[in-house]
């Protein structure tokens, strides 16, 4: 036979110089591919770019003369089993929103405490407390010290921008917990605002005497109901029961899971007249190191200074161990799905051996009908990949997650987006490959008998 005898069409014309005993199986492959190519041509809309339907007509066309068989035929095969795809389908999602979620965990610690230092922002605390602020103590003199001494702290409508502050973990009682939790409070003044700029009021007002504002990760923190903390409720905090005044925000930082009240109030149910730190906000292009000077050179003191972003990288040092065991519990989700996804596609094609060998003795290639079964499984993983990054980013994206030294959100962002689908795709790839050469390495004649 010969394909001369399809028309003096120049394409078809190409495929004369295909091998003889392979003209049978190319020619079933040019007629899909043509007729896919001019069913496509012919659904598309009108106004729809030229470029595109060249490009689509020459990829068929390509695949024929290099003896692929046609996208159609991968298409229909996963619909001609609809159970078992939709049971592949499921489980490549459940393991590509497995790793979307734990480096989704990983993105969240990180940018809690990125976005938790200010750039222009000076803590200074006591010398011998190392990187723990809770056993930090110093004078209460301490911030009219550095106002006095220190020009280069910014000023605002005439008020010195420096925030002392008292800041320790213990144990706040809801009215869903009796028992309560660990959460964190920091004593502020009105001059808070002025320092913690990232810091907003989403809802309520500034607390008063007895007040204090909740932010907005605490009801995570504490693990009790957030109607508990609604604006009007009461808290216990060291004995003493405190009113909530509003709720803020503070962009994804540490201080979203913070409990904030009056200093002088503090102070006093706490009997402590020290602080825990002064963070003072320096006027542009000014190095923090100006406030360090100052620290090293009143030794009598016993004070330190750290710019906030270096405060905050320290504290992604010391939970370096944690980061690594996600990426390694990641790795961890993604072998075993590499290994399920095995035995998937062992069972998806193990079914099929009478049908790919009817395919090898008809004269097509190992390779057309390998290729065909990869990109069956490339869109089982594509759409798996496409359904675990909507459900990750509606079901956990923001999902608050406890921690010591508070709580932070998890983010589905573009990494872990990406990380998903790229342990989708190889799941559904490359998990192909193994059956699907065992397979078609059966002797086509044994092939044609086989029977489950």
């Amino acid at each position: 036979m010969t394909l001369s005898v399809l028309g003096g069409n120049p394409e078809r014309r190409l495929l004369d110089r295909i091998p003889t005993q392979r003209n049978f199986a190319n020619w079933l492959i040019f007629e899909a591919a043509r007729s896919s190519a001019d069913r496509i041509t012919i659904n598309a809309k009108r106004n729809a770019p030229q470029w595109l339907m060249f490009v689509v007509k020459r990829y068929w066309i390509l695949m024929s003369l290099l003896g692929f068989l046609p996208w159609d035929y991968a298409v229909r095969n996963l619909w001609r089993r609809p159970s078992r795809t939709l049971l592949t389908l499921m489980a490549l999602t459940v393991v590509v929103l497995l790793v979307m979620v734990i480096v989704g965990l990983v993105r969240g610690l990180e940018k809690s405490l990125a976005t938790s230092g200010d750039p222009e922002v000076v803590l200074v605390y006591s010398l011998g407390a190392e990187m723990n602020m809770e056993a930090s103590a110093i004078a209460a003199s301490t911030p009219g010290l550095l106002t006095a001494n220190m020009s280069s702290i910014r000023q605002h409508l005439g008020q010195v921008c420096v925030s002392p502050e008292l800041y320790l973990g213990t144990i706040i009682r809801t009215v869903d917990r009796v028992d309560g939790g660990l959460g964190l409070i920091r004593g502020v003044t009105d001059a808070a605002p002025l320092v913690r700029r990232q810091v907003m009021i989403i809802d309520g007002q500034w607390p008063g005497p007895g007040e204090v504002i909740i932010g907005r990760l605490v009801a995570a923190k504490l693990d009790c109901d957030p109607e508990a903390l609604a604006i009007g409720s009461e808290v216990e905090i060291e004995g003493v029961k405190w009113k909530i005044s509003g709720h803020f925000t503070a962009n994804g930082g540490a201080f979203d899971a913070e409990v904030w009240c009056r200093l002088a109030d503090l102070q006093q149910v706490l009997k402590r007249q020290d602080l825990s730190l002064v963070a003072c906000l320096l006027k542009p292009n000014t190095p923090p190191t100006a406030i360090d000077v100052f620290c090293k050179q009143r030794i009598d003191l016993a004070l330190k200074a750290i710019a906030e972003p270096v405060y905050f990288k320290s504290l992604q040092t010391y939970y370096q161990p944690l980061r690594w065991l996600a990426w390694m519990v990641a790795a961890l989700v993604s072998g075993s799905g590499i290994f399920a996804g095995l035995n998937l596609m062992y069972g998806a094609v193990a079914g099929r051996v009478r049908e790919l060998a009817t395919l090898q003795s008809i004269g097509f290639r190992r390779r057309a009908i390998l290729w065909s079964l990869l990109q069956e499984g490339g869109l089982l993983a594509a759409a798996a990949s496409v359904l675990a990054g909507g459900l990750a980013t509606l079901l956990f994206h923001g999902t608050a997650v406890r921690f010591t030294m508070g709580a932070f959100a998890l983010q589905i962002d573009a990494v872990a987006i990406v990380s998903g689908c790229v342990v989708g795709l190889s799941v559904g790839v490359l998990g192909a490959m193994p059956p699907a050469w065992k397979i078609l390495r059966v002797p086509v004649v044994l092939g044609l008998k086989w029977s489950l």
